[in-house]
C-alpha cells in the first residue's frame, strides 16, 4: 500500500472509531472539547521544572484511553510523525541550562530535567487531541465550536477541509500514478516537472471544489451547515464527567499528588 493510500485508509478508520457506539463517544462533544483544551492549558502551565507535579497529568490519559477502549499502541504508530517533532523542541535544554536541580534525594541537570518536562507536555498535549479526535466526530467538533460562537466560516473551512481531504489525496495518488506509467524507470518525480503536476492538481481541486460547492446549494446550503444539535443535549452525565475532572485537573495542579501517595504508600510500610 502506498503512502497515500495508507493516508486515506487512516483518515477513514479514524472516523470509523470516532462513530462507534461507545460510552466515551456519546460524551457531549462541547464537554470533551472544552475538557481537551482545559487539559492542554493546565498541562503547559506547570513550571519547566515541575516533573514530577506533570506526571499527574498522564492520569487522564490512561484513564480515558481505558474508556474511550483505545489502543495505546495505535495511537503511537498514528503519531509517529508528530511525537518526534513535539520531542525535539526542548533538545538543546541540556547545552544551555547546566544548574543542578534536587528531586528529593537525587540532584539533576536542570537542563536535562527542563527537556523531559517540555517533552512531557508536547507528548501529553498531542494524545489529549488524538482522543478527542478518536471519540467525537469531525460533525460534532464542529458543532461543539458552533456552540463556543467560533465564526462561521472557519468551523465550514475546517469541516470541509477534513471531509474532503480524501478527495485531494486520491487525484494526488491519480496524478502521481499517471507519471509512473509514463517514466517507470524512474525513481519518483522529476524536479523539472513538479509545477506543472501542482498547477494541474490546483486545477483539478478548483473543478471538484465547483462540483462540491453546486452540490452543496442544491441541498440548501446557504452559508452554514445544520448540524443536528437536538441529538447532542448535553446530560447529567456529561455535566459530572466535566466536574470531576476539573476538579482532579485542579487538584494535581496544586498539589504534588504522586509525593503525598508516595508519602502515604511509604508510611503504610514504614
Amino acid at each position: 500500500m502506498s503512502k497515500i493510500n495508507n493516508a486515506i485508509y487512516e483518515i477513514h478508520h479514524i472516523d470509523q472509531i470516532a462513530s462507534r457506539d461507545q460510552w466515551m463517544n456519546q460524551i457531549h462533544p462541547l464537554v470533551k472539547l472544552c475538557l481537551t483544551i482545559i487539559y492542554i492549558a493546565v498541562t503547559v502551565s506547570f513550571s519547566k521544572y515541575d516533573i514530577v507535579g506533570l506526571s499527574a497529568m498522564a492520569v487522564y490519559l490512561f484513564i480515558a484511553f481505558h474508556l474511550a477502549e483505545l489502543s495505546f499502541r495505535d495511537a503511537l504508530r498514528r503519531l509517529r510523525v508528530v511525537l518526534p517533532i513535539v520531542c525535539v523542541v526542548g533538545i538543546a535544554n541540556p547545552f544551555f541550562d547546566r544548574v543542578p536541580v534536587a528531586i528529593g534525594v537525587f540532584h539533576v541537570n536542570a537542563g536535562v530535567l527542563s527537556m523531559l518536562t517540555l517533552m512531557m507536555k508536547g507528548v501529553f498535549a498531542v494524545l489529549a487531541s488524538y482522543i478527542l479526535i478518536a471519540t467525537t466526530t469531525i460533525e460534532k467538533i464542529c458543532y461543539a465550536l458552533r456552540l463556543l460562537h467560533i465564526p462561521t466560516i472557519l468551523v465550514t473551512q475546517i469541516l470541509l477541509t477534513y471531509r474532503y481531504i480524501t478527495l485531494l489525496l486520491g487525484e494526488v495518488n491519480r496524478i502521481t500514478q499517471a507519471y509512473a506509467l509514463r517514466a517507470p524507470n524512474q525513481k519518483g518525480i522529476h524536479f523539472k516537472v513538479w509545477g506543472s503536476l501542482t498547477g494541474q492538481l490546483l486545477l483539478r481541486s478548483i473543478d471538484r471544489a465547483n462540483d462540491v460547492y453546486d452540490s452543496m446549494t442544491l441541498r440548501g446550503y446557504h452559508g452554514e451547515f445544520r448540524y443536528v444539535g437536538e441529538k447532542y443535549r448535553l446530560r447529567s452525565q456529561d455535566a459530572l464527567y466535566f466536574i470531576v475532572w476539573i476538579a482532579l485537573f485542579a487538584l494535581f495542579r496544586k498539589i504534588p499528588i504522586l509525593i503525598v501517595i508516595g508519602n502515604l504508600v511509604g508510611g503504610l510500610f514504614a
